[in-house]
């Protein structure tokens, strides 16, 4: 499509979550993600298949495709609304058709699947991936381990996991900005109404200690590292961490 159409269709979307730079200069409205070099995505994807939990509008997802990757898996449920977007901001798959469509990706290498996390295994997404990207989605789990367990069992042999979720360690909802669980803390609050941001759908924040124990007990025994977004966060928005571990059994 030209240049003028596709910006026209972009901005008749409403709400972006996701800023992503689509041919010819035009660039979706969304915020997100903030500091993507944090994420610390391997440059070298060629050959890899990887899952891409809670895409949203897709960003990591055509990131993983531009790095060589030889299929990605896009997966979503549409439950998370930020504690404040209305039902009809979230468009389902219309952002991600749409930016999928302008960067020339077939569903050969593209695929995007609407399901739950608890219910995914290798017959509904195609058999088992190299790299999971689990994106701002662990602390909207009921159930983290759970969602974890479900990953790791359509994780291949010596399969990497990169996880990115709110992190308490410099901030606790309960006691605020700069009283958290700093240090080894294994530790998570636990938020059962709108704790956290007023958002209903965030029910955990747990600590990098607790997430990386979180990933060694899902099977990701290998490889286990944590880090900060940003090694002093100023306020609540900031209080992001990441982590990251591989599965036994690779080359």
């Amino acid at each position: 499509m030209d240049t003028e159409t596709l910006r026209q269709r972009v901005g008749g979307l409403g709400f972006w979550y996701h800023r992503i730079e689509l041919p010819g200069g035009v660039v979706t409205p969304g915020q997100n993600p903030h500091k993507p070099e944090a994420y610390r995505l391997p440059a070298d994807l060629a050959g890899k298949r990887v899952l891409d939990v809670g895409a949203w509008d897709g960003y990591w997802t055509f990131e993983a495709l531009k790095r060589g990757a030889r299929e990605v898996v896009a997966i979503d449920d549409f439950s998370d609304y930020m504690g404040n977007l209305r039902p009809e901001d979230r468009k389902a798959w219309r952002t991600f058709d749409l930016c999928r469509e302008a960067l020339g990706y077939g569903e050969d290498r593209c695929k995007r699947i609407e399901i739950d996390l608890y219910t995914i295994d290798e017959v509904k997404l195609g058999g088992k991936f190299d790299l999971v990207l689990f994106f701002g989605t662990l602390y909207h789990l009921r159930h983290p381990l759970l969602g974890l367990d479900r990953l790791s069992a359509v994780s291949a042999p010596g399969a990497q996991i990169l996880v990115e979720s709110h992190v308490c360690d410099d901030f606790s909802a309960y006691r605020g900005m700069g009283r958290g669980y700093a240090g080894e803390q294994v530790v998570a609050e636990f938020f059962p109404t709108n704790q956290l941001a007023m958002n209903p759908s965030n029910w955990w924040g747990p600590s990098l200690a607790c997430m990386k124990a979180l990933l060694q007990a899902a099977g990701y025994t290998q490889g286990l590292q944590a880090w900060k977004m940003y090694d002093k966060p100023r306020d609540l928005g900031e209080c992001r961490g990441l982590a990251t571990g591989f599965k036994p059994g690779g080359k």
